[in-house]
C-alpha cells in the first residue's frame, strides 16, 4: 500500500462510509469475510490493510476506492478524533505523565473541540519556549550571510542616521551629550536615570509618557550615548515588537548600525578614512580617538565602511579570554570555525590566531599586530583587548595580506601558522602532554548557559515582563 496514506484518516473514512450505509461492524466483516476484530483495528488506524482488502471494502460499502483513500477526514468530528488521537501519542503529552482520554462515540463533540484546542495551545507554548540554541545560531548565520551579501553596508540605515544627524546639526567630530539630548527631544522623548532597572535590561522606554530610562553611569560597561542612540533608533526605524527570534536579531543589528552611524556620521568618517588610506596609515585607534568612541564601536563602524568605500575586504571578531567567539563577520574568505548550521558564535577560535594569541602577549593591552598563514592565504590582523566587568575581550580586525599595506602596524614581524580546522593544528594536545594526563584529568566545565540552554520565551528574550511593568509603575509620573 502507498506509505503516504494516513492510517487514522483511512480508518475514519471506512467507519464513516460504513455508518452512512447503516451497517454494523459485524455485518461489514461478514460481507468481506474478515474478522470483526481486524476491521476494528483498521477503523482505529492501528492496522494497515492490503490494497486488495480496501478494494473489497469499497465494494461492500458501495463507494469508490478513491473515496476511501482521500487524505481529508470525512467530517469535522472525524478530524477532531484524529487530532486528539495523534496529540495523545505525541512525546510532548507523554512527558506529562497524564492518562489518555478514550476517543469513543460517547465523547461529546464539544469536549473533543476543547481537548484538541488545549493540545494545540500546549504545543504552541512548547514551541515558543523551545527556541533552541541551534535555532538561534541558524537565525544568526542567515542574518550574517545577508550582511555579507551587502558588505555590511546598509544605505537605507545610513540615510536614516544622516537625516537624524542633520536635524540636530551634527556634521563632524564627537557627538556630545548635548547632541544626544537634542536628538532625544527631536524624537519626542525625555531621558531619566534610574538605579533600579531590571538586570536583564539596558534601557526601558515608557511609550505612554515618552520617557527613556537609563542605568546610572556606574552601573554599565557601555557608553551611555550608545544605549540612548540604540533605543532611539528603534523608533526612528519604525520597529514594532519582534515577531520571532530572527526578527529580534535583525532589529538589534539595525539599531547597533544606526547608533554607530550617529556617533560617526558617514561623510566625515569616510573622509577621514580615505585620507588615512592615502597616507597608508589606517588605524582603528585613530578612528576611535577622532570620534571619542570605544575601540569596539570604532571597529564595528570601520567594518561598515571599509569594503564599500575603501575597497578593502575584511573580517571582525570579538573573542573572550577562553577563546570563544562572541561576535564575528567576514567578507574576505577567512575560514572561521563554524558548526553544522553555519553559526560561528560560540565556536572556539584557533589558539594561533591573533584574537587569541593576544592574551598571551607580554602586554595584552598594547596594540597587537600579527600575520597569520592559513589554508586560504595570509591575513594581517590588528587586535585590541578591552576590559569589561565580564572579563577581557579581544576586538580583532583583519584583512588579506595584499591589503595590509594600508594600515599602521603592517611592519610587524609577529607571524603564526594555522591549519585549523585540522585537529592537528591546536585542538589535539601534544602527544607527550596527553600521555602524561589523558587518563588523569577530569575538569569540571563551566557551562555557558547562553549557548546551551533553551532561549528564554517572550517577545524580548530574557526579559521578565513583570519586572519591566513593576519598574514602570514605580517611576511613571502621577
Amino acid at each position: 500500500m502507498d506509505t503516504d496514506i494516513d492510517l487514522a484518516t483511512l480508518g475514519q473514512r471506512i467507519r464513516h462510509a460504513r455508518k452512512a450505509k447503516g451497517m454494523t461492524l459485524g455485518e461489514l466483516a461478514q460481507a468481506v469475510d474478515r474478522a470483526p476484530s481486524l476491521l476494528s483495528q483498521i477503523e482505529n488506524g492501528k492496522r494497515e490493510p492490503r490494497l486488495t482488502l480496501i478494494q473489497v471494502l469499497a465494494g461492500a460499502l458501495g463507494v469508490d476506492m478513491a473515496d476511501l483513500l482521500k487524505p481529508e477526514a470525512p467530517s469535522h468530528r472525524a478530524a477532531l478524533e484524529i487530532a486528539l488521537t495523534r496529540a495523545q501519542v505525541s512525546p510532548l503529552y507523554a512527558s506529562l505523565g497524564l492518562p489518555q482520554v478514550g476517543v469513543t462515540s460517547k465523547l461529546p463533540t464539544e469536549a473533543l473541540e476543547a481537548l484538541v484546542g488545549l493540545h494545540a495551545e500546549l504545543e504552541r507554548k512548547a514551541s515558543e519556549q523551545a527556541a533552541t540554541p541551534e535555532e538561534a545560531r541558524r537565525a544568526n548565520a542567515e542574518l550574517r550571510q545577508r550582511m555579507r551579501d551587502r558588505d555590511n553596508y546598509f544605505a537605507e540605515l545610513e540615510e536614516t542616521a544622516s537625516g537624524l544627524s542633520s536635524a540636530i546639526g551634527h556634521t563632524k567630530g564627537p557627538l556630545t551629550e548635548r547632541g544626544v539630548n537634542d536628538l532625544t527631544a527631536h524624537l519626542g522623548f525625555t531621558l531619566h536615570r534610574a538605579g533600579d532597572l531590571p538586570r536583564a535590561t539596558r534601557s526601558i522606554t515608557d511609550l505612554r509618557n515618552r520617557r527613556i530610562y537609563l542605568p546610572l553611569p556606574s552601573h554599565t560597561n557601555h557608553d551611555p550615548r550608545t544605549i540612548v542612540l540604540q533605543t532611539l533608533a528603534h523608533f526612528a526605524l519604525g520597529h514594532s515588537e519582534p515577531e520571532n527570534y530572527a526578527d529580534f536579531l535583525r532589529q538589534r543589528v539595525e539599531v547597533n548600525y544606526v547608533a554607530a552611524a550617529l556617533l560617526m556620521p558617514e561623510a566625515p568618517a569616510v573622509d577621514f578614512l580615505q585620507r588615512a588610506k592615502s597616507a597608508k596609515a589606517l588605524a582603528i585607534e585613530d578612528l576611535r580617538d577622532v570620534f571619542a568612541v570605544t575601540y569596539e564601536t570604532a571597529a564595528h563602524r570601520f567594518v561598515n565602511l571599509a569594503t564599500h568605500h575603501l575597497g578593502i575586504p575584511i573580517h571582525f571578531m570579538r573573542v573572550g579570554e577562553d577563546g570563544i567567539i562572541y561576535k564575528a563577520y567576514e567578507n574576505d574568505d577567512v575560514t572561521f570555525p563554524a558548526d553544522v548550521t553555519g553559526a560561528i558564535e560560540g565556536q572556539m577560535v584557533c589558539r594561533y590566531w591573533a584574537a587569541r594569541a593576544v592574551f598571551s602577549a607580554g602586554d595584552r593591552y598594547a596594540s597587537h599586530y600579527q600575520y597569520t598563514d592559513m589554508g586560504r592565504g595570509t591575513y594581517w590582523c590588528t587586535t585590541h583587548v578591552e576590559r569589561t566587568s565580564d572579563g577581557d575581550f579581544a576586538i580583532d580586525v583583519g584583512v588579506p595580506y595584499a591589503h595590509a599595506k594600508w594600515f599602521q602596524g603592517r611592519e610587524t614581524t609577529v607571524r603564526a601558522t594555522s591549519s585549523c580546522p585540522d585537529p592537528s593544528c591546536c585542538r589535539r594536545p601534544p602527544e607527550g602532554l596527553a600521555g602524561r594526563w589523558a587518563e588523569h584529568a577530569w575538569p569540571s566545565a563551566r557551562v555557558r548557559s547562553h549557548l546551551l540552554a533553551a532561549l528564554p520565551p517572550g517577545t524580548f528574550p530574557g526579559v521578565d515582563d513583570t519586572d519591566v511593568y513593576t519598574f514602570l509603575d514605580r517611576h511613571a509620573p502621577a
